[in-house]
């Protein structure tokens, strides 16, 4: 279909760049543009799907589709599409002062309100911020942070890092070294060294007989013990985790499992970083994943949600007494050009303000969160391929399954996701597929007819996929 004014009327379309037909973006597209994560030949035979707008929790396409996104465009479009005060806020600073480095002594009043705010909305230890583009300069950051830390502390010694497989600590070398997927570790021979990875806290695919809920994850959380026992506490410097994991599967451990990891990190003097660069500023309905789950970290790397999508940014949370190590012991020899970026600083300091005015975070803790799980739970409990749901706040994953009562997972269980997800996109419903689990994390300012909406259609496009493996 074209590419037409009349197909529009509706959605006030800009007027750049030239407006081409849907066959015409694809075609340049597939001659020009390397996509992530993606397997370019596969893709440029069917052609990509081009967005073209976005306003509250829907996005059109150039064929005219309106698609409600169930996944807040990468987790992190939390106050929605088409925000008049974030627009205006880059333009005002574009205005003003559209790019200064924080390098040479240098600073301007962007990073500071938004660095003073910060320490404001996050848990009373964390006062200090240092910024840059994504969570994976978050994470890489992180750990030059762990390192001088311990040099500070005449502990050099302290070099290994323990991570979680099938956890995701994005795509950089160090991000991609620190993420436990196999899939990306198969396409990097030049992985960092010092860092290693213990099992995940995932019921459902991975427990052992005989475990409950409860006490597998305490099970799990003990294998850190076991890995720091193996190496030696003088030589382990941090742990680091997702409080859930995203990228993984939205996979939620019991209530048992981070007091257990904080206890084990404490005793052998091991700094924990808890990443949240996915369950930040909203998702769960406390401002930090983290404190959903009752644990304090010494580093929190955040980004996504810091400004909504909106433009680029990244930072890492110092608590006290790391701040304090870093601030009083010479120079931090670490730094990007964009870090502390006057636009993205703006945009975050809006968006920021947008979601501690309009009280949006506390409505997804006791309003729109609880009515998602519930419709969500409600919906699957007896589906035939449904084996659980995940989650709290405005988070979810939903297990696919062969036979859910006795977690039999499927056998081509990628290549079930992989349907699930395609019969999502024909009914205009973005929801992710990873592996076998199929994801939702929607815009913080959805509304309840809209989480009716994303329920009914990821329903339909589940019995889809059951009736298709002959499950329904």
């Amino acid at each position: 279909m074209s590419m037409t004014t009349e197909a529009f009327s509706d959605v006030h379309l800009p007027d750049y760049p030239a407006r081409r037909t849907t066959a015409e973006y694809r075609a340049l597209d597939a001659a020009h543009h390397l996509h992530p994560f993606s397997d370019m030949a596969t893709l440029n035979r069917t052609g990509s799907r081009v967005i073209v707008k976005g306003q509250g929790v829907y996005v059109w396409d150039s064929d005219g589709s309106k698609i409600i996104d169930g996944m807040a465009g990468l987790w992190c479009v939390n106050v929605g599409y088409g925000r008049k005060e974030l627009a205006d806020a880059a333009y005002r600073q574009m205005r003003e002062l559209p790019y200064y480095n924080t390098f040479f002594k240098s600073t301007h009043p962007p990073v500071i309100e938004l660095s003073a705010l910060l320490a404001e909305l996050a848990p009373a230890p964390f006062n200090h911020f240092f910024y840059c583009n994504s969570g994976s300069e978050s994470n890489d950051t992180a750990l030059r942070i762990v390192h001088r830390y311990w040099a500070t502390r005449n502990k050099p010694a302290k070099k290994f890092v323990i991570a979680r497989k099938n956890g995701y600590h994005g795509s950089t070398i160090a991000g991609g070294t620190l993420g436990g997927m196999e899939c990306m570790h198969e396409q990097m021979p030049s992985r960092m060294e010092n860092i290693v990875h213990i099992e995940q806290p995932y019921f459902f695919g991975e427990a052992e007989a005989g475990l409950t809920p409860e006490e597998f994850p305490l099970s799990r959380a003990q294998r850190l013990e076991a890995k720091i026992l193996e190496i030696g506490a003088d030589n382990v410097a941090a742990f680091i985790g997702e409080p859930f994991q995203g990228a993984g599967g939205v996979i939620f451990p019991a209530v048992t499992y981070w007091p257990e990891i904080q206890r084990i990190c404490r005793k052998y003097d091991i700094l924990l970083i808890a990443d949240e660069v996915i369950g930040g500023f909203g998702r769960t309905g406390e401002w930090f994943a983290h404190e959903h789950f009752d644990f304090e970290p010494d580093l929190i790397t955040l980004a996504k949600g810091l400004t909504s999508g909106y433009m680029p940014m990244g930072a890492v949370g110092l608590h006290d007494r790391i701040a304090r190590a870093v601030i009083e012991n010479g120079e931090f020899n670490h730094g990007l050009t964009y870090s502390g970026h006057p636009v993205a600083a703006a945009v975050a300091l809006a968006n920021l303000k947008i979601l501690r005015n309009e009280n949006i975070v506390e409505r997804v803790k006791c309003d729109t969160g609880p009515y998602f799980q519930q419709q969500l739970r409600e919906t699957f409990a007896n589906h035939p391929i449904v084996g659980e749901v995940s989650g709290v706040g405005l988070v979810a994953g939903l297990q696919l399954a062969d036979d859910p009562a006795t977690r039999k997972r499927f056998q081509n269980g990628a290549e079930v996701g992989t349907v699930c997800r395609d019969f999502c996109s024909s009914g205009n419903l973005i929801m992710r597929a990873t592996g076998d689990r199929m994801l939702l994390s929607p815009p913080l300012v959805i509304e309840r007819q809209e989480i009716d909406e994303i329920v009914s259609k990821a329903k339909a496009a589940i019995d889809a996929t059951a009736r298709q493996f002959g499950r329904l």
